[in-house]
């Protein structure tokens, strides 16, 4: 039961230490409109794996399929 009160008091009191700055590196990103080339590359690697994810997902299938009709 001290665990439990320690955790909550410690996730309710932790965002008062926090004082949230500005990143700068993120602001000059944005204003620059550079943001919006990491985010398109980041799209672009993320759709690649979920098509070679589908596309091993299919090779898998056929070879189930094959090994039972064996």
């Amino acid at each position: 039961m001290n665990k439990i009160k320690y955790l909550i008091t410690l996730l309710l009191v932790s965002p008062l230490f926090l004082h949230a700055q500005p990143v700068e590196m993120a602001d000059t990103m944005r204003s620059e409109g550079k943001i919006y080339v990491v985010v398109a590359i980041l799209l672009i690697i993320l759709s690649g794996l979920i098509a070679y994810l589908i596309m091993l997902d299919r090779k898998i299938t056929r070879l189930e399929k094959k090994v039972r009709e064996k």
